[in-house]
């Protein structure tokens, strides 16, 4: 069977305007349905083909690795965020945090610091392992599933997800997720499955 392309959790237009429908149009029809494109084609006639997406982004190298992982990323970044998103955590989860981080603004500065500090392209993590809650970067297409952590959120800091929206202005995009956009009730799900 082939990948397909997840459904985007919510219309083009409802995370503005703090992602604009334009911005929804290049990095989800147009990057995230690439990876898939590109993953497909990369399987035809390997040991991948037919194979679950978590099971080639933990085995798999290279570019079929790198498709893979995208695919994962982005699609766990879409449901990381939601047009009623926004606020704090609360309950086991926000518990949790303030373990792990002193306060919800204690996680918000080092989460907003993690992300603004990435050089490069890659995705600011908020995980889950044995040891608590831990606040991880991963470059280009890696992410924690490989690594043997829990992801429970991620925002996503390659140009493409926010250039058209803030230009260079990756801090106000941050802020704009932390603010607005992020989806805790989806962490918390993920919280709980552990």
């Amino acid at each position: 069977m082939a990948f397909a392309l997840p459904p985007l959790p919510y219309g083009h237009h409802e995370l503005e305007p703090y992602v604009s429908a334009d911005t929804l149009r290049f990095h989800y029809d147009r990057h995230h349905a690439g990876y898939v494109s590109n993953l497909n084609r990369l399987v035809a006639g390997t040991q991948w083909e037919g194979a679950g997406l978590d099971e080639v982004v933990v085995g798999a190298e290279g570019p079929i690795f790198n498709n893979a992982a995208q695919i994962w990323n982005h699609t766990f970044y879409w449901h990381s965020m939601s047009p009623d998103g926004g606020g704090t955590p609360s309950g086991p989860l926000g518990a949790a945090i303030v373990e792990a981080f002193g306060s919800i603004g204690g996680f918000r500065q080092r989460f907003a610091d993690a992300s603004v500090g990435l050089f490069g392209s890659g995705w600011t993590w908020l995980v889950a392992d044995e040891g608590g809650l831990e606040i991880v970067q991963t470059a280009n297409a890696d992410l924690p599933l490989r690594h043997g952590r829990r992801a429970l959120l991620v925002v996503d800091v390659w140009e493409h997800a926010y250039y058209l929206d803030y230009q260079n202005a990756r801090a106000t995009y941050v802020e704009a997720f932390l603010d607005h956009l992020v989806n805790w009730e989806f962490a918390a799900r993920n919280f709980a499955v552990g």
